[in-house]
């Protein structure tokens, strides 16, 4: 198939909080996501990524919980059981943002996170299990971690934020609240995708 008649891709950051390592014994707290650009047969566009974002924390699922990953989020699951919004009313309206932003864009939205397997395995399973479906897919994830491995050709387990050109990350702080954490990660994609790949030694 002609590379101009393959649809576009719509990059969506996303970021999650959680109280454990893996979803079902334990929960998503909270997710953000904004939208960090589009790539078609002609390159990648950056977005604004504090324009279209998305944010939503939730009601805890399960009495489990890891007390050191709890900590990193700082959310309180005390009041997450009173103020958290339902996963299925969350996850739904997640899935009805993420498809009429595609739908504007004209494109596919694929799911993008730093590093992704952590956030996609929580987001696919609250989506699965509370919706029936996903608006990636099952495959539509692009690791960031993965990419810049790629470009830099060096091994994925020798990567790390603090191994990446400067001019790569994004000047916003990391804070773990996932909405400021989806924004700061659209922008090193955006990077990420402009990048030339040169080697990480040169180009700091």
């Amino acid at each position: 198939m002609s590379a101009r008649r393959v649809k576009p891709s719509l990059y969506i950051s996303v970021d999650i909080e959680a109280d454990g390592p893996i979803p079902g014994p334990y929960s998503m707290l909270s997710f953000g996501a904004a939208v960090a650009g589009v790539q078609n047969a002609d390159g990648f566009t950056a977005a604004d990524p504090e324009r279209q974002t998305f944010y939503r924390e939730l009601r805890p699922i399960s009495e489990e919980f890891v007390p050191e990953a709890l900590a990193v989020s700082g959310l309180d699951r005390e009041r997450l059981r009173v103020e958290g919004t339902e996963p299925a009313d969350a996850l739904g309206e997640f899935t009805a943002w993420v498809r009429e932003v595609g739908a504007d864009a004209g494109a596919q939205p694929v799911m993008c996170g730093y590093p992704a397997p952590y956030d996609w395995t929580f987001l696919y399973w609250y989506l699965i299990r509370f919706t029936g479906s996903s608006p990636f897919g099952h495959s539509g994830c692009l690791d960031m971690k993965t990419l810049y491995a790629t470009k830099a050709g060096v091994p994925l387990r020798a990567v790390a934020k603090g191994t990446m050109p400067r001019q790569l990350l994004s000047r916003r702080r990391h804070t773990h609240h996932a909405l400021d954490d989806a924004v700061e990660q659209a922008e090193l994609l955006a990077n990420l995708m402009a990048w030339n790949g040169s080697s990480p030694a040169a180009s700091q």
